[in-house]
């Protein structure tokens, strides 16, 4: 017996999932004619009857219940196997980013994007994961780190500075701390660079912090429901401090050892639709930092005159 073409099968699959002939061939831009030829065809060289058509639809007889049971899987299979693929269609766009960033920096600007773009399908997954592009599923990814990695171009988009945040709720009846006794406050996060912060501008650490996180997101929560204070990073506290659910303590400032990138496969420079994010991206972080907004907020006034401390210039 030859083998059964699978376009036919696949017909037959659709037909029998949308239980009317209108509607599968509209999925498989196929004309009604065209889709009852095939599944005609299919009946003939199987020799059974794979549908009972009626009034309402179709419906599957007890052969065709059967053959769907058996081949649906392998065609589902298929789908999940093409899909990454699919994603590289220059009008689709798969781009990976840090939920910190993506909700903070990202998402303001994306509608934008996708207002110049409405041909485009973008897909934004907010992951901490690390991305393997080999796997074919992202376009691209923005990632907060060194600017090294192997296999794939890393692009600066902006500089990152950290400085200490605290919740109006943490402050409360209380004096704002000096700048050496912060070391005697309730710190959140030992991961970060706090022993670089107390080298550089002075005081001791704590002998234990109060808690750590395993990603910026939930860190910068913890902070703004007055957990304690952490060391912010300007670009992802901006919004909780202009909302005026964090407040930046000192007018000091460090430059982060790390920043913020865009990182792609060798792939993406034959991918429009990332060539087209790529520039807008470009376009969006200079003006970003031109205006020196991934720089912290200033410190209030009256934060600084209680502390009784002079501030001292920045130091990068």
């Amino acid at each position: 017996m030859e083998r059964t073409p699978l376009n036919a099968l696949q017909v037959f699959v659709t037909a029998a999932r949308a239980q009317n002939m209108t509607r599968a061939a509209e999925r498989l831009h196929l004309t009604v004619s065209a889709l009852s030829h095939q599944v005609r065809l299919l009946e003939q060289r199987l020799g059974v009857t794979l549908f009972v058509r009626g009034p309402r639809g179709l419906k599957t007889t007890a052969e065709g219940a059967l053959l769907l049971q058996r081949i649906g899987p392998h065609f589902d299979a298929i789908d999940a196997a093409l899909e990454p693929l699919c994603s590289r269609r220059d009008c689709v766009l798969s781009i990976s980013a840090l939920p910190s960033l993506a909700s903070s920096w990202l998402m303001p600007r994306l509608p934008q994007f996708v207002a110049q773009h409405p041909d485009f399908e973008f897909n934004l997954d907010s992951s901490v994961a690390r991305v393997d592009f080999a796997d074919g599923r992202f376009d691209g990814a923005l990632r907060y780190g060194p600017g090294h990695w192997d296999g794939v171009t890393a692009e600066l988009l902006f500089e990152e500075w950290l400085t200490p945040v605290a919740s109006p709720a943490l402050l409360k009846g209380r004096k704002p701390p000096r700048l050496d006794e912060l070391g005697d406050w309730p710190l959140l996060s030992p991961d970060d660079p706090w022993p670089r912060w107390f080298e550089q501008f002075g005081g001791k650490e704590p002998k234990r912090y109060v808690a750590t996180f395993s990603d910026s997101d939930t860190l910068q929560r913890a902070t703004a429901e007055g957990l304690g204070i952490s060391l912010g990073r300007a670009t992802l506290m901006r919004p909780l401090v202009e909302s005026g659910r964090l407040v930046v303590l000192f007018p000091e400032r460090m430059k982060a050892r790390y920043a913020h990138y865009l990182v792609y496969p060798e792939r993406s420079t034959r991918h429009q639709g990332f060539q087209a994010f790529r520039a807008w991206l470009h376009v969006q972080a200079s003006a970003f930092q031109a205006s020196g907004q991934n720089e912290p907020l200033q410190a209030p006034a009256r934060t600084a005159a209680k502390s009784g401390s002079k501030p001292r210039r920045p130091r990068g």
